[in-house]
């Protein structure tokens, strides 16, 4: 079975930096879609970026647009997403997730598997 961690996050000022990571294990992820979603407190859950297959194309909500790069190494089974640029609304639970579709997706319900999350926190 597929399993996800994600790990990377912390708490950082406006402005600065974060690479996360989603490892996975169980069984390689190659040849499946993966996105990053987050979900602040009070919110429901919100995509972020999405990356095919083989790394291209990708995909990215408005707010991370130009500030984060989402990207993945197969053959290390593992996905990132590079946050530059970080401000206080971007203060959540992110999680990575992999859907067994033929394409990514926006929509959470699309996803099979999850990891548990990583906090990051933007002070202002």
């Amino acid at each position: 079975q597929l399993q996800l961690a994600e790990s990377g996050g912390g708490w950082v000022q406006t402005g600065g930096s974060l690479r996360l990571t989603c490892a996975a294990s169980g069984r390689h992820f190659a040849n499946y879609p993966m996105a990053w979603f987050r979900q602040a407190p009070g919110k429901e859950r919100e995509f972020v970026a999405v990356i095919n297959w083989n790394g291209d194309p990708t995909d990215y909500a408005e707010p991370v647009t130009a500030r984060f790069t989402i990207s993945r190494d197969n053959a290390k089974n593992t996905l990132y997403l590079q946050m530059n640029s970080l401000k206080p609304e971007d203060t959540a639970v992110y999680y990575c997730a992999r859907t067994s579709l033929g394409y990514g997706s926006r929509t959470a319900s699309a996803y099979d598997t999850w990891g548990q999350g990583t906090q990051v926190t933007v002070s202002s």
